[in-house]
């Protein structure tokens, strides 16, 4: 079976390998990217509804700040970053299944206020008429070189998850830096903008109709099954 490569940050690159062999899939972790806390200004409690959360990274590396909006219900973007708000301690409003932006679509009109708690790296939205929203970055997901032992085996083909735009563009790059071929892997992306950001040239670049790990993984299983990225 081809081999499946995930490069997301930890914890997530881990959970994704484990979900990833549960179905039977060969999974390997190489993360790519370091996340780290920034320090950021908590605005006024009062000044806003809800919170708005588009990855539990938000609320691993929010700090101690977070404390004192619990009061407040919190949109996540998907079950991992609401189980992660609700672990935190806030009331989950609404989990969405299509990205943020599809999200807004589900803000209750008593939550017109919306504080983003975001990375560095993020998608810019289009609010809604009524809605009004403040942003503040609380996390930065640093890259790193690809090791040896994954440039390696990426010679010799392969499938690598990309969960974010800012991951595609990296990887990318390295292999670029590297000298790996790009024809020699494919590549299975969270959604369109996700591959676009990859560039062209690969074996084989498919998105997942759904962007949520489950829509990635069922993609990567049918491609490790059909040994799409295994070059001979």
């Amino acid at each position: 079976m081809t081999p499946l490569f995930i490069i997301r940050p930890e914890p997530g690159c881990e959970a994704t390998v484990r979900a990833a062999r549960a179905l039977g899939l060969n999974a390997h972790g190489f993360p790519l990217f370091e996340v780290r806390r920034l320090s950021w200004a908590p605005p006024v409690p009062e000044s806003f509804d809800a919170l708005l959360v588009g990855s539990a990274n938000a609320l691993r590396y929010g700090g101690s700040a977070l404390a004192a909006y619990r009061g407040k219900p919190a949109y996540a973007v998907g079950e991992t970053t609401a189980a992660g708000a609700r672990d935190a301690g806030f009331e989950v409003a609404a989990v969405g299944e299509g990205g943020l932006q599809a999200m807004l679509t589900k803000i209750a009109p008593e939550h017109r206020r919306l504080l983003r708690l975001a990375g560095r790296e993020r998608v810019t939205l289009d609010l809604p008429p009524g809605l009004e929203m403040t942003e503040r970055e609380v996390y930065a997901s640093q890259p790193l070189p690809m090791p040896s032992a994954l440039a390696d085996r990426l010679r010799d083909g392969g499938i690598v998850l990309l969960h974010s735009a800012e991951a595609a563009a990296h990887f990318a790059a390295e292999c670029d830096r590297l000298g790996i071929e790009r024809g020699m892997p494919a590549i299975a992306a969270l959604g369109p903008r996700i591959a676009a950001a990859a560039g062209p040239g690969w074996a084989v670049a498919e998105s997942a109709p759904s962007p949520n790990d489950k829509a990635l993984l069922a993609l990567a299983s049918r491609m490790c099954q059909n040994d799409l990225g295994q070059i001979s």
